[in-house]
């Protein structure tokens, strides 16, 4: 009975990938199609199109790495934050401690974003070199995420609560809670967590849009040290 379902089982997950199979292939298919109706001036100017598009990706990319994108850097004094968040669109800044593992943790999945997402900065304040600005952003938690946008602080990563409240999570699942506040140009599906696999104790939480006021900070572990 068991090798029975198995068989059907096998049998309906073939015909699954086929029929992708065939979509893709249809797909293709019409898109040649399309690439063959076309006549000499059309041909010129769908490669114009696509020419400027790529020069205007290629400038885009070097208006980014000249304001300091594609690196995870440390600013030396709040005093530094504003101009960093005012030349940029989207930051990220990580509020840190050196006496606090989970900031070393942090570091290392923020410099492999930051050479993979070019359109987000990202950079990092020791809270020993910012008392104004820690009590002026409310952060009570150490590690935690300021996500500005345009200017205006729009979402917290508040320690490691979003990320299953683990201290080994993939950093695929920093890149999606960042994606959830559109910080960065994010591929995945937005509704979960990329994982298949939790640790035991891990638990997700479910990541809405937030202000500066919408998130209690109290609430979280209550101490610096998280």
């Amino acid at each position: 009975m068991a090798s029975q379902s198995m068989e059907i089982m096998a049998k309906a997950l073939e015909q699954q990938v086929l029929q992708s199979a065939r979509m893709v292939e249809e797909k293709l298919d019409a898109e040649l199609g399309k690439l063959e109706r076309m006549d000499d001036d059309e041909m010129e100017k769908l490669k114009e199109r696509r020419l400027e598009a790529l020069k205007k990706s290629q400038k885009q990319k070097q208006e980014w790495l000249s304001k300091g994108h594609g690196e995870y850097k440390e600013i030396a004094s709040e005093k530094d934050f504003f101009p960093e968040v005012k030349e940029s669109n989207r930051v990220v800044c990580h509020f840190y401690r050196d006496s606090t593992f989970r900031c070393k943790i942090l570091d290392k999945h923020l410099s492999i974003l930051a050479k993979k997402h070019l359109e987000t900065k990202f950079i990092k304040l020791n809270v020993d070199k910012a008392p104004f600005l820690t009590e002026r952003l409310r952060i009570k938690v150490i590690p935690t995420l300021a996500l500005v946008k345009d200017g205006k602080t729009k979402d917290y990563v508040v320690g490691f609560t979003d990320m299953g409240n683990t201290d080994e999570f993939p950093t695929e699942v920093l890149e999606w809670r960042l994606g959830c506040s559109d910080i960065i140009n994010y591929s995945g599906n937005l509704m979960e967590p990329p994982t298949l696999t939790q640790k035991p104790g891990s638990k997700f939480t479910k990541v809405e849009k937030k202000t500066i006021r919408g998130r209690g900070y109290d609430s979280d572990s209550g101490s610096e040290d998280d």
